[in-house]
């Protein structure tokens, strides 16, 4: 005959969504609570590949953040030698645009003003929807302040 568990044992903690562990991973770590980075470390303690992932991250958040002697290829070279397919693929999405990636980390002007015209262009572009071609868009984003 089996025992069933007592009703004073509490049932055991419900795994945390993959949502919730990703949010963890990119979150700086002196923003999360106790409790969050307590149970971060027991997932990456689990497992190594979660691990390497969020090492290699958090390295990265670092690069981009901070102006240090560490450049965009070492970083690749790293994420190179673990097995991680999914940043594998990241990775070599970098290295065909290093010259890029290194120019925006150092250079102190910011595509931002530009970046917020094309998303103003698309909302337009959306509101617009199957009812009209180039010509009327183009005007519209032009008198539109």
């Amino acid at each position: 005959m089996s025992q069933s568990p007592s009703r004073d044992t509490p049932p055991p903690p419900r795994p945390r969504s993959t949502r919730t562990i990703s949010r963890w991973i990119l979150t700086r770590p002196d923003r999360l609570h106790d409790d969050e980075q307590r149970q971060l470390n027991d997932v990456r303690a689990c497992c190594l590949e979660l691990d390497a992932l969020s090492r290699h991250v958090g390295a990265f958040a670092y690069l981009l953040a901070r102006p240090t002697d560490a450049t965009v290829t070492d970083w690749i070279t790293a994420v190179r030698a673990d097995d991680l397919p999914a940043l594998r693929t990241y990775a070599t999405g970098l290295e065909r645009d290093v010259d890029a990636v290194t120019t925006g980390r150092t250079l102190p002007r910011r595509s931002g003003p530009v970046e917020g015209h094309v998303n103003r262009i698309k909302m337009i572009k959306r509101q617009m929807y199957g009812r009209a071609n180039f010509d009327l868009l183009r005007k519209r984003a032009l008198l539109t302040t």
